[in-house]
């Protein structure tokens, strides 16, 4: 299990604690714990519903070209921006630092 830090869009913090050898990703995780994390493709990288920013320094993967082109097209995209669907789950997240993105409708 690792834990992870989520501000909601209100500015609230909320601690995860999430399975890591479930495969989950990091919007699974926020829509287990009823956090307004939509998801509306299902975590194919294709809306950026998901979109969250990160807050903390740890190393993450590498962008793929799909989530660079979906955040290509987000509103509301920072340099810190990453779709939550394309973060898997794994020990090094542990104290991870996350807030999500302003919805964009």
């Amino acid at each position: 299990m690792i834990q992870i830090k989520v501000t909601d869009r209100e500015g609230n913090l909320h601690l995860l604690d999430g399975p890591i050898d479930m495969g989950l990703n990091v919007m699974e995780l926020c829509k287990a714990y009823e956090l307004p994390v939509e998801g509306t493709c299902g975590g194919m990288a294709m809306c950026a519903s998901c979109q969250c920013y990160v807050q903390s320094n740890h190393e993450l993967p590498e962008m793929r070209e799909a989530e660079e082109e979906m955040l290509d097209q987000a509103f509301f995209v920072a340099d810190n921006s990453r779709l939550g669907c394309q973060l898997s789950l794994t020990k090094s997240m542990n104290g991870l630092e996350l807030e999500l993105a302003p919805e964009s409708y």
